[in-house]
C-alpha cells in the first residue's frame, strides 16, 4: 500500500482524535490535499468508542507494561545531511492505572462469542502481521482513492440496532438505505423518551450475557455531552456534518443531596411542576436564574464579590441550602473552593442559554457513543479527497537543518512523504520533546449496571449528576448514565460513566463515589440497604492524560509548522477541541474559512468534459440525501441537529 501513496501532500495529520479530526476536515474542505493517518487500528484516539470485547482488548493491551523496540532503524537511512530527524513514540503512554473488575454473576464465559463478530482471521506470518482485532477497520488497499468510509450502524429489518464495534462512523443512514424505526426531529422539537414495560426487579444479567451481546455496547473513553448552543454543535450545523449522526436529548438532570438522588428542575415549566421546592423557593429560583441571564447588565449586584467564590456568592443571595446546592452543583456545576464568582454567573448563563433549544435540558448526547463525532469529521475529509490509512505508524518527522521547519514524515514502510503542515496529536511526541510540559491527568471509570440512580416511568432517560466532592480536597465528579437507547449498552443494562480532574489514581479518586452511588458487593454479601442500590455488573478504572492548555513553546525543538493537538480534557463539553481546532487551522490557513457549508448538489457547475454527475455516481454520495419516506418519519428515538429556523 506505501509504494502507491503520493508523495506530496499539503497537509499530514496524525492521529484521528476530535480536534485532529475537526483540522483535517477544515484542510479538506478548503481544497487542501491531506493525509490523515493513525497507528491505532481504530479511528478516535483517546475519543474512541469500543465494544465490550473491543474494550478489552483495549485494557489488555494498556495493561502490558513492555516499550516497543525499533525493530528496524533503516528508515534512518533516508535523513540527508543537513536534515535531523525527530523520532516518535511507538507507545502510547496517555492511559495508566488501568483495573478492570467483574462484579456481576460469574458464571464461565470461556467458549462464548460474540453475537454477530466477523470469523477470526488465521495468523498471518511476522513479515504480514496485520491481523485485525475484534471490531477493528480494514487497511486501505490503495491510496489512489480515499479510505473507504466505515460502515454505517444499520439493523436488520425487525430488530433493534446492534451497537457496532470501534471504527464505524455515524448511525445516520444516506442514500437509499435507511433505517427502519427511526426518524428525525426537526429543531425545536422535543424527543419523546421510549418507554417500556416496568419490571418489579431487575433481571440478572451475566458476565457471559454482556460478552455475548459484546456489540451493542459502544463504551466511550472519554465522556461527554454536546451544549446545545456549544461550539461544536454550531460546528456540526454549519460544515453540514451533523447529518452523518444522531443524537438523543439527555433527559434529566440529577442531584446528590443528603444521601439520595433527586431529579433537578431546570426550566420553567419543570420549577413550577416540582414537588421538592416549596412556593417560596421556587420563586427565589426564578427570580436569581433570571438575574443570571442578563448578569452583565447588573454589575452592582456581584462586583463586591467577585473575589469570592460562587459558593460564597450563593450564600449572599438569601437562597436556601437546597436551592445553593442545585445551582452550584446540577445548574452551575463549577467548584465549590476553587471557581469565583464571575465563572460560576456565566456557567449558569450558559446552561441556561443551552435551555429548550432541544428538549428540557442544554445536552445532546450522540447515538453510538462520543466516538462517532471524529469519525464524522473524517467522513467529511475523505469525501473533500483525503485520504485515510489506519495502523499506519510513523517513524519521524524529519526537519530541515537550515530553516528548521519540517519537511516530511518517514512512515514504517520507510516512505518518505513531504508536506507544508503536520499535525500532531500530543502522544505521538517522544519524551524528550515534552520534557518541559506539565500535564494533569483524568480520573475515569465505566460502570455496567443492572438499574439506574433514580428509577422512573419511562426507563429510557439519559441523566447527567454531579456528586459534591466526598471529602475536602477531592474533586467533585460528573456521572453521566445512559439508557439502551442511546445504542450504547443491551438493553436491561445501563452503561455509567464517571469524570474527575486525578488526584490520585482512578480507582481511589472514584470508588468511594462508586460505592454511595451503587451496590458492588457480591450477591450474597448484599445487606438489606444495598439491594436498593443499583448492582455494578462490571466495572473499568484509569488515568488518562490531559494535555489540553499546554502551550506550544512548552515542547522542546518543535518546528514551527508542527502542531499539536491535546487529548480529551476534564470538562463535560468539546469547546476546548473545537477551539484548538480552528486556532491551528487560521494559523495555517488565515484567509480560509474554517469548515463552511459544503456546496449545494445543484449549485455544482462542470466542465463539459467532465462526466454528468448521474453517470459518476454523485447521487448516491454523502453530498444528497433522499426526503425520509412517510414510514420512517413516523418513527422516534433519534434527533437530527438542523440550524434553526
Amino acid at each position: 500500500m506505501a509504494d502507491n501513496l503520493p508523495s506530496e501532500f499539503e497537509v499530514v495529520v496524525l492521529g484521528t482524535g476530535l480536534p485532529e479530526s475537526i483540522v483535517a476536515a477544515a484542510c479538506a474542505r478548503s481544497g487542501q490535499r491531506v493525509l490523515h493517518v493513525d497507528s491505532r487500528n481504530y479511528y478516535g484516539g483517546n475519543w474512541a468508542s469500543f465494544s465490550f470485547s473491543g474494550l478489552l482488548s483495549w485494557i489488555k493491551e494498556n495493561q502490558q507494561k513492555t516499550d516497543l523496540g525499533d525493530e528496524c532503524e533503516d528508515w534512518k537511512k533516508l535523513i540527508l545531511e543537513d536534515e535531523e530527524a525527530i523520532p516518535l513514540s511507538r507507545k502510547d503512554k496517555t492511559i495508566q492505572h488501568v483495573e478492570d473488575f467483574c462484579f456481576g454473576d460469574q458464571d464461565s464465559a470461556e467458549g462464548v462469542e460474540e453475537a454477530g463478530a466477523l470469523p477470526k482471521l488465521p495468523v498471518l506470518g511476522a513479515s504480514d502481521a496485520k491481523g485485525l482485532s475484534p471490531g477493528s477497520e480494514p487497511e486501505c488497499p490503495a491510496a489512489e482513492s480515499p479510505c473507504p468510509e466505515p460502515q454505517s450502524r444499520e439493523p436488520e429489518q425487525g430488530t433493534e440496532p446492534a451497537g457496532a464495534t470501534e471504527g464505524n462512523e455515524a448511525g445516520t443512514t444516506s442514500g437509499s438505505e435507511s433505517s427502519p424505526g427511526e426518524s428525525t426531529l426537526e429543531l425545536g422539537q422535543t424527543e419523546a423518551a421510549p418507554s417500556e414495560t416496568p419490571t418489579q426487579e431487575p433481571k440478572k444479567i451475566t458476565y457471559s450475557q454482556i460478552v455475548r451481546e459484546g456489540r451493542r455496547f459502544n463504551i466511550d473513553l472519554v465522556s461527554k455531552l454536546l451544549f446545545s448552543r456549544g461550539l461544536l454543535i454550531d460546528l456540526l450545523i454549519k460544515s453540514n456534518v451533523s447529518r452523518y449522526a444522531e443524537f438523543k436529548n439527555a433527559t434529566r438532570i440529577l442531584a446528590f443531596r443528603e444521601g439520595k438522588v433527586e431529579q433537578v428542575p431546570c426550566s420553567r415549566a419543570d420549577v413550577f411542576n416540582s414537588r421538592q421546592l416549596t412556593m417560596v423557593e421556587k420563586r427565589m429560583l426564578m427570580k436569581f436564574l433570571t438575574f443570571c441571564l442578563d448578569y452583565e447588565q447588573h454589575p452592582e449586584e456581584y462586583q463586591d464579590h467577585e473575589s469570592s467564590t460562587f459558593a460564597q456568592f450563593l450564600r449572599t443571595r438569601k437562597l436556601t441550602p437546597s436551592l445553593q446546592h442545585f445551582i452550584l452543583h446540577s445548574i452551575a456545576m463549577v467548584s465549590e473552593t476553587e471557581s469565583r464568582t464571575l465563572e460560576g454567573l456565566q456557567a449558569t448563563k450558559k446552561f441556561l442559554q443551552c435551555l429548550g433549544r432541544y428538549g428540557n435540558t442544554p445536552f445532546l448526547f450522540p447515538l453510538y457513543g462520543q466516538g462517532e463525532i471524529p469519525q464524522c469529521f473524517c467522513r467529511l475529509c475523505a469525501v473533500f479527497g483525503g485520504i485515510y490509512c489506519l495502523r499506519h505508524p510513523v517513524r519521524c518527522l524529519v526537519v530541515d537543518k537550515a530553516s528548521g521547519r519540517c519537511k516530511a514524515i518517514v512512515d514504517h514502510f520507510g516512505q518518505r512523504i513531504s508536506a507544508n503542515y503536520f499535525i500532531v496529536e500530543d502522544s505521538y511526541l517522544p519524551e524528550s520533546t515534552c520534557t518541559n510540559v506539565s500535564y494533569r491527568q483524568i480520573s475515569r471509570a465505566v460502570l455496567i449496571t443492572d438499574q439506574s440512580v433514580l428509577n422512573t416511568d419511562p426507563e429510557q432517560q439519559v441523566s447527567i449528576l454531579t456528586v459534591p466532592p466526598v471529602e475536602l480536597g477531592k474533586p467533585a465528579v460528573c456521572v453521566i448514565e445512559l439508557c439502551s437507547s442511546t445504542m450504547t449498552c443491551m438493553k436491561d443494562t445501563y452503561l455509567v460513566h464517571l469524570t474527575c480532574p486525578s488526584t490520585q489514581t482512578a480507582r481511589e479518586d472514584l470508588e468511594p463515589v462508586v460505592q454511595k452511588l451503587f451496590n458492588v458487593n457480591a450477591e450474597k454479601e448484599t445487606e438489606n440497604e444495598e439491594l436498593e442500590k443499583p448492582r455494578v455488573l462490571w466495572a473499568v478504572y484509569f488515568n488518562m492524560r490531559d494535555s489540553s492548555g499546554v502551550e506550544k513553546n512548552s515542547y522542546s525543538g518543535l518546528p514551527p509548522n508542527v502542531y499539536v493537538c491535546s487529548g480529551p480534557d476534564s470538562a463535560l463539553g468539546n469547546d476546548c477541541a473545537v477551539k484548538q481546532a480552528e486556532t491551528i487551522f487560521k494559523e495555517m490557513f488565515p484567509t480560509e474559512e474554517f469548515c463552511p457549508p459544503p456546496p449545494n448538489p445543484e449549485d455544482i457547475i462542470y466542465d463539459e468534459e467532465e462526466i454528468e454527475p448521474e453517470e459518476s455516481g454523485l447521487s448516491n454520495s454523502a453530498e444528497t440525501k433522499p426526503e425520509p419516506s412517510a414510514e420512517e418519519s413516523s418513527g422516534g428515538g433519534a434527533a437530527a441537529v438542523t440550524k434553526e429556523e
